[in-house]
């Protein structure tokens, strides 16, 4: 994947800059000297790794008091004392000013001397230092009735839980979630509370001080016509799978694959171990699913909260599907067949629809090395709750063809349920493409925006309220080079506005990050993940997963359609 020429000119353009004397900049009497403070990691599982972060004001105050986190991460039981003693500590100065002696490993249980000078040539004395904190978060995460099984819908804005039900619910228990660390009162899960009537319940944050209200009733919110509210959209979480899940490192030859349902994040690697799940709102992780006798290739999910779970299978070799609505009950066989193509299959699944109506569910076929290129993928046409049956799909008249996975194969991911056409993209040529059930190609538009070192090949494809969307995750080949993963987010209702210069512009663009943050920049190896649209049952939520391997980054975003 490497291109050694351009390699060599950057290596000798960097030792060449590297050789020139040092510019002195200018000072500018409004500028702040010092701008914020990072705490790191120096030992444990998270080494490296942010451990907090000091905002500083102008002017810098004489004493610098570093905010730690109590719990790291925030949702585990885990307390920072242990790491306060040996830290390393960060600035971010301007030009031309300075802290001395040097910043390196502090003791922030003690107050540290520095001497602080500024642009002006202005020095003063500053304490530099650390003290635990605890959260002042408190939100209600997500809200349920037991008994009959109600998912309320949470408007954060307005603080308030819906419950769509006819049911009586005079005397009902019910689960919530709320911040790490926080409290809920009354308990709904100890205290049978009336919800015919609105109830309201406090949730307290872990520093004991800070609250806030909310609202649970009986109602059905209204929803804005279509799509999801813009201003709206939540980053969830994003961290390091590696230190927080133990899940296996960028050294790891494996091509992880994701999915969501009810709440729950499932993370499989392909390569034989059972998947585990994660709180889908905080990313903690909570155990592993229940397997069965599914073997679990790739997973996905389809739009009514279902996990789908697919084994790997050789040309000839059979192909098993399995399903289920939990991740504590075991899946069941909702279709089985011979992949009657030469290239194996099994390392990326992609549904679109539901599982117990009508869906699609298509499995990217992969190329051999050594032997050949692959143009083929597999599709599954479930109708009325049933597999009805399944046709491979050749595309090699379009000139696309694509090589073994979990890196240089493609994911194949249809525009809508009706297979009008599907989207594909793949390192080389790197370009997002629309290939319609005709077989004319549109798009062909740049997903790689370094030219060569970004991996495109993470696609989904879901409906949501009305609309039709496309989900790019673009992984990095090269995360020790600067090169980061990125989502974008595109409404494929209308393909008029399927046009643009590359992946970063285009008309149908509605959601995009190209600065997402990535732990693991020390090497590079196999460049390889997944991403996944995941409506909630009820039609009011819209998430949005990805995983980058490569690179060690795990996140999610959450959207909603509530008419504000």
């Amino acid at each position: 994947m490497k291109k050694n020429i351009l390699f060599l000119l950057v290596l000798v353009m960097a030792a060449l800059s590297s050789c020139e004397d040092p510019q002195y900049v200018a000072p500018t009497a409004d500028r702040q000297g010092l701008t914020s403070l990072t705490a790191i990691f120096t030992s444990g599982p998270f080494v490296d790794q942010q451990m907090a972060k000091l905002e500083i004001s102008d002017p810098v105050p004489d004493r610098l008091v570093i905010p730690v986190p109590w719990f790291y991460p925030e949702t585990s039981d885990d307390e920072t004392t242990p790491y306060m003693t040996n830290v390393r500590v960060q600035a971010q100065l301007s030009p031309n000013c300075f802290i001395s002696p040097a910043l390196t490993i502090l003791d922030l249980t003690k107050e540290n001397e520095f001497t602080y000078t500024d642009a002006q040539g202005k020095s003063k004395k500053i304490i530099i230092t650390g003290e635990r904190v605890k959260s002042n978060a408190c939100e209600l995460l997500a809200f349920s009735i037991n008994n009959p099984e109600i998912s309320g819908i949470i408007d954060k804005g307005a603080k308030k839980v819906s419950l769509i039900s006819a049911d009586d619910l005079s005397e009902a228990f019910a689960t919530a979630e709320v911040s790490a660390h926080a409290t809920i009162s009354p308990d709904p899960s100890t205290t049978a509370l009336n919800y015919n009537e609105p109830v309201t319940f406090t949730v307290t944050a872990h520093d004991g001080v800070t609250s806030c209200n909310y609202t649970v009733l009986k109602e059905v919110p209204e929803k804005i016509p279509s799509g999801f509210n813009k201003d709206g959209v939540e980053l969830l979480f994003n961290f390091d799978p590696v230190s927080n899940l133990g899940m296996p490192n960028y050294e790891t030859f494996v091509g992880p694959t994701i999915a969501a349902l009810k709440g729950k994040v499932v993370l499989c690697v392909g390569d034989g171990s059972t998947p585990i799940y994660v709180n889908g709102l905080t990313g903690a992780k909570q155990g592993t699913i229940n397997l069965g006798s599914a073997s679990a290739g790739s997973i996905t999910n389809d739009e009514a909260e279902h996990l789908l779970i697919v084994n790997k299978a050789a040309g000839g070799e059979q192909v098993n599907i399995y399903a289920t609505s939990s991740v504590t009950e075991a899946p069941t066989l909702v279709y089985s067949f011979t992949n009657s193509s030469t290239f194996p299959m099994g390392s990326k699944i992609k549904c679109i629809g539901d599982i117990n109506t009508n869906a699609v569910i298509t499995i990217t076929n992969e190329g051999i090395d050594g032997v050949s290129t692959c143009s083929e993928f597999t599709v599954i046409q479930v109708q009325g709750g049933k597999g009805v049956g399944h046709q491979v799909m050749n595309v090699s008249a379009t000139g696309f063809g694509w090589g073994s996975a979990p890196v240089n194969f493609t994911t194949v991911v249809p525009r809508t349920i009706g297979l009008d056409g599907v989207f594909l993209s793949y390192y080389g040529p790197s370009t997002l493409s629309f290939i319609s059930i005709d077989g004319t190609v549109s798009g062909n538009f740049n997903s790689d925006t370094t030219g060569w070192g970004l991996n495109p090949n993470c696609l989904d494809s879901k409906a949501f309220n009305n609309q039709n969307y496309l989900a790019l995750f673009v992984v990095s080949h090269f995360p020790a080079w600067g090169m980061g993963p990125q989502l974008y987010l595109y409404n494929v209702s209308d393909m008029n506005k399927f046009t643009g210069n590359d992946v970063t512009d285009l008309a149908c663009l509605e959601l995009t990050n190209q600065n997402i943050d990535w732990y693991q920049t020390g090497s590079y190896s196999v460049a390889s993940g997944d991403v996944v649209i995941a409506p909630s049952a009820d039609g009011f939520k819209l998430y949005i997963y990805y995983y980058d391997h490569n690179s060690q980054a795990f996140g999610g975003y959450v959207a909603d359609c509530i008419k504000r």
